[in-house]
């Protein structure tokens, strides 16, 4: 057995107490104000905002674009690193409207397990029950909290009944409600019959404060709703570690995160169920001079047999996000990146394993909305805005030189609904345009297709929801100074098309065909009708995009 060296000794050991998470829900169940609530928890800020900050509460701090204070909604995704105990936690927050899906897929691919929100009133919701499918799918463990415990809702059992029956997933409580939806009297600690009282802050801003109840204390106070807790616990199974990693199971907590209501349990949670880093797959397979797979619609099967690379590596990592803008003074990019083995240092020169070129790491930054803070180091679990950062695009890899060249595995795209021809308002800033509309493709704004017919000064521009049509237009419009005008196409489905089947697509009416920056050829179609008249009438198959709603 070979004895680790004091480097990879460090390395495990940091990445043992680190833990990577996201919230996933539907838009309204409270996730913007779940992350301030953590956030306040583990005194990383000291109030906590609300979305649209009223009474007494300022807005969120993580959402800071125009948009998303104007609308309420979270557009653009964040990272922040909190120290709870001895564990360091890497919150990566996602973009709540379900336009913005594709955003969040990329944040899932960051993270090691996440943090499933349901309203209590609503259980399971469409955008919920599409992004737990992508954590199913790509093998993230599942935990869920039942938010807004303070208001009327459903019965605690039907909820469970919902992710039994709809999802098939098992639900564990760890903690559960007395007194129903909208009546919440405390939290009981399903392992120990105790409960915990909250007395809430105006407003929830800050703390809510803790009481605790024995389980005597408990029944004597609460009696029949204590009863009827304990019970209802009872009737599920108790909270299994390796079903909860293999995704079979779920463990389950209630709370209020606008109070700040059994927030703290949850990060109790996080820290005891939550996988830290492990090895993650390597398609360059440990110095292969091939890749396993290209472009972004590499098979489940394929990356499940690539090789790995283990944590305690020289450093490596992959861009999974980039967002420019974040500084209204400066035009700058900053690239978010997974780091996935060794020991990032600030100042470092990665190798950029696309183009081969070497790329210097001087100005690194934990990003939280428009806070920034400079990172000296960070391990594997940890995320890095990487500022100035141009050059890299969503998928890129990053990694030490003198070792051997990592490639991660490229980033899945949602298959789009909505399609729009762009072009420049204005000829004469045509150059703006192109470079404008490039940049929005490097950072995954919108999908950027370039049909012959129509040549790439009027590209289709494809979305899964059409509000990213008015962040790439707003964005064209006051960071490149070249509004674009867009015409809607009637076009709804996008599917592969293999180069023979080119042809019985094209003589199709009410198609197009474009191509991806990667080179991927795709059918565009009117509706899924047409679509099933093509395959029936040729006898062809056209597959769908692996991370796409039909897929």
């Amino acid at each position: 057995m070979t004895t680790a060296s004091p480097y990879q000794s460090e390395i495990r050991a940091e990445a043992a107490r680190r833990r990577s998470i996201a919230v996933i829900s539907h838009p309204d169940a409270g996730k913007s104000t779940l992350t301030e609530a953590l956030a306040l928890h583990t005194r990383a800020i000291e109030t906590a905002g609300a979305v649209h900050g009223k009474g007494n509460r300022a807005g969120v701090v993580s959402d800071w674009m125009e948009m998303e204070r104007k609308r309420g909604i979270s557009i653009t995704s964040a990272a922040l690193q909190l120290g709870y105990g001895g564990t360091v936690i890497n919150l990566l927050d996602t973009p709540g409207h379900a336009d913005f899906s594709e955003d969040t897929y990329r944040v899932l691919t960051a993270v090691d397990a996440a943090v499933m929100l349901l309203d209590a009133a609503k259980g399971l919701e469409p955008q919920t029950l599409k992004l737990f499918e992508v954590c199913r799918r790509r093998g993230v463990p599942v935990i869920t909290l039942v938010n807004k415990w303070d208001r009327p809702g459903q019965e605690a059992l039907e909820l469970c009944d919902e992710l039994e029956q709809r999802i098939d997933l098992q639900p564990t409580p760890l903690t559960w409600p007395v007194g129903e939806a909208g009546r919440f009297l405390g939290l009981l600690d399903v392992a120990g019959g105790d409960v915990n009282t909250y007395e809430r802050t105006p407003g929830g801003a800050a703390l809510a404060v803790e009481g605790h109840l024995a389980p005597s204390e408990a029944r004597e106070r609460f009696t029949d709703d204590y009863a009827h807790a304990v019970d209802s616990a009872g009737l599920l199974d108790t909270v299994d570690h390796e079903s909860f990693l293999a995704g079979r199971t779920t463990p389950l907590l209630f709370g209020a995160a606008l109070a700040n209501i059994g927030v703290r349990q949850l990060l109790d949670t996080i820290v005891d169920l939550a996988p830290a880093p492990g090895p993650r797959p390597d398609l360059r397979g440990a110095g292969g001079e091939g890749a396993v797979v290209s472009g972004a619609d590499a098979t489940t099967e394929v990356l499940r047999t690539a090789p790995t690379r283990p944590v305690e590596a020289p450093f490596s990592g992959f861009v999974f996000k980039m967002q420019a803008g974040m500084d209204p003074n400066h035009r700058d990019h900053v690239a978010f990146v997974r780091v996935c083995s060794g020991r990032f240092e600030r100042g470092m020169v990665a190798t950029h394993e696309r183009t081969g070129r070497p790329f210097a790491t001087k100005y690194a930054l934990q990003v939280f909305g428009r806070d920034r803070e400079t990172v000296e180091e960070a391990f594997p679990g940890d995320v890095v805005g990487l500022v100035n950062a141009s050059s890299l695009a969503v998928g890129d890899s990053l990694y030490e030189p003198g070792g051997p060249p990592v490639r991660y595995p490229p980033m899945p795209a949602f298959a789009p609904e909505h399609f729009a021809a762009a072009r420049a308002k204005d000829p004469s800033k045509s150059k703006q345009f192109r470079r404008g509309i490039a940049q929005l493709q490097q950072e995954g704004v919108v999908q950027v297709l370039v049909n012959e017919d129509r040549g790439d000064a009027n590209p289709i521009l494809a979305a899964v929801g059409p509000l990213q049509f008015e962040v790439a237009s707003f964005r064209m419009e006051h960071e490149f100074s070249a509004p674009m005008a867009l015409d809607h196409l009637d076009l709804s489905v996008a599917r592969l098309v293999d180069d023979e089947d080119v042809p019985a697509v094209r003589r199709t009416a009410g198609t197009e065909i474009a191509r991806r920056a990667d080179g991927v050829l795709l059918g565009l179609f009117r509706d899924v009708w047409r679509l099933r008249s093509l395959q029936r009438e040729h006898g062809i198959e056209l597959r769908p995009l692996v991370a796409g709603g039909d897929a």
